[in-house]
């Protein structure tokens, strides 16, 4: 049987789009974020999807690749370059082109690092991002 929750791609990654990175590395992130604000104790769902919603967004992720951009190995870093590189059919409104591309990259970044089995190094990653948000800032 084949671990969905835990997987081990290491090969396999070299070819995987990287638009398939970073599908699967959103919803990490957002799940990465969802957790991290049931365990800081917000408990209504309309905060929790508010406080959500505006974490994983595109100037939000953008914020979060300039914390984390100095910690990256060169295979991390080639990664999210890959990601932010990527041609995406549309940018949302909501923010700039460089900000939706820098978005991708970390998308992709957290794609790569479940899927090679490196949720160490996602939380790791993941930590540097919370540890300075506004979330955090506000006491939450």
């Amino acid at each position: 049987m084949i671990d969905y929750l835990r997987p081990n791609m290491s090969e396999d990654l070299k070819s995987m789009s990287v638009l398939g990175l970073a599908h699967i590395g959103d919803a990490v992130f957002e799940l990465m974020v969802r957790t991290w604000l049931c365990m800081r104790g917000v408990s209504t769902s309309k905060r929790l999807h508010n406080e959500t919603v505006s974490f994983v967004s595109a100037r939000s992720q953008a914020e979060a690749a300039a914390r984390i951009l100095p910690e990256l190995n060169e295979e991390e870093l080639a990664v999210f370059k890959r990601g932010r590189n990527a041609h995406v059919n549309a940018v949302p409104q909501s923010s700039s082109y460089e900000e939706y591309h820098t978005a991708t990259g970390i998308e992709a970044l957290f794609g790569y690092l479940y899927l090679s089995g490196e949720t160490a190094r996602a939380g790791e990653l993941f930590e540097i991002v919370v540890s300075k948000s506004v979330l955090q800032e506000r006491g939450r």
